[in-house]
């Protein structure tokens, strides 16, 4: 649908980056150095933009849209039956982060209300770079990195804030930071974060996610004591499949085990079965293992526990796993600093997501649990 109408209440810019979250299920640390998807593979960011434009179906009537050529949204917007029109070119062979910054800087310059985008936080960067102050910008989150403050918990979540602002409602509009990090160092295990600057975005309730925040401040005292409970409690025939993140590391390095910081691990009979899996390799060792347990922790400040730096646990794997056979590890300030939300599932799986949702106990130190929320936002 290309319509020359111009009635619409509400104008949207659309950029989808058709490569954004190619590299998680494979353990890659950030997409910005790979291919695009190859012919036929459903491209993450294009399905969880398309997921968001199915949480606006109801107000079809009142958004026009304007958006880029090909698989940066003509193609998701042609099959969508909302009205849009395209601007600027692509040249043939894949997209860039120069296409990105210069179809951004076209759309805010055909006058949008709100420049809505799918991506990671180099998406994030690159339209942080090429939009005028004071535009209002909100992220659907599709990347492996997703640190800045930019993002919405997940498409849906997206899709509600547009339907608030459709209607009229009372919506703030905050600078959120937008952050990135060097994919190089990343992979050697390195966390260098860089503030890029900041963006206006729309919020509501709690729609949107908090930047990433560092939990170097927890006492050792508090780690060990966690590792200690689940060693004590390990099932030593049982597969465990370990999450990045320093909380869970601190079970590895109890364990003795070389484990990855950033990536996850495979540990049975208490030792190591390989480190920093994708995917394909934890349902190898699925096929084998007659339990397994996955171990993770939610990222600080935002309470994500899954679909966030840790997408090699596909929907598959969790689904193969099981609810019941979830560790989630977490201290006391971690769950203090959410300030009462609750921690997030965005597996890309929305049945999945409600599934898991529900009280889950997380285990906070030695013989210390506490019951929290789990909720797919």
């Amino acid at each position: 649908m290309d319509s020359d109408q111009t009635n619409a209440l509400f104008t949207i810019g659309l950029i989808v980056n058709p490569v954004a979250g190619t590299g998680g299920p494979r353990g890659e640390k950030g997409s910005d150095h790979l291919p695009p998807p190859e012919t036929g593979q459903v491209a993450r960011a294009m399905e969880r933009a398309r997921r968001t434009l199915g949480a606006l179906a109801p107000d079809v009537a009142h958004l026009r849209f304007v958006t880029c050529p090909g698989s940066m949204g003509e193609a998701l917007l042609a099959e969508s039956g909302f009205d849009f029109r395209v601007e600027g070119t692509l040249e043939p062979g894949p997209t860039s982060a120069r296409d990105t910054r210069r179809l951004a800087a076209r759309l805010c310059d055909r006058g949008i209300d709100l420049l809505l985008f799918a991506g990671g936080d180099g998406t994030a960067r690159d339209i942080c770079s090429a939009v005028p102050p004071g535009q209002a910008v909100l992220g659907i989150p599709a990347g492996v990195k997703m640190h800045s403050g930019v993002f919405a918990v997940n498409p849906e979540a997206a899709g509600q804030i547009v339907r608030r602002l459709v209607a009229g409602d009372l919506v703030d509009l905050r600078e959120r930071d937008v952050r990135d990090i060097d994919e190089e160092a990343f992979r050697r295990g390195s966390v260098r974060a860089r503030h890029y600057g900041e963006m206006q975005v729309p919020e509501a309730g709690h729609f949107v996610q908090r930047v990433k925040e560092s939990g170097r401040e927890v006492e050792a005292l508090v780690l060990d004591d966690i590792a200690a409970e689940v060693l004590e409690t390990m099932d030593n025939d049982a597969l465990y499949i370990i999450g990045p993140g320093t909380t869970t590391r601190a079970v590895t390095e109890a364990l003795g085990v070389e484990g990855t910081l950033l990536g996850v691990d495979l540990v049975l009979h208490g030792e190591l079965v390989a480190a920093d899996v994708d995917a394909g390799r934890i349902e190898s060792a699925l096929d084998r293992a007659p339990r397994a347990v996955i171990v993770v922790t939610p990222i600080g400040g935002q309470g994500v526990l899954f679909g966030r730096g840790n997408q090699q646990l596909t929907p598959a794997v969790l689904r193969r796993v099981g609810r019941d056979n979830l560790l989630v590890l977490a201290t006391k300030t971690k769950i203090t600093e959410l300030g009462g939300r609750p921690l997030l599932l965005d597996t890309d799986d929305p049945a999945l997501d409600r599934a898991y949702s529900g009280l889950i106990r997380v285990v906070t130190g030695y013989r210390d649990s506490i019951l929290y929320p789990l909720s797919a936002g």
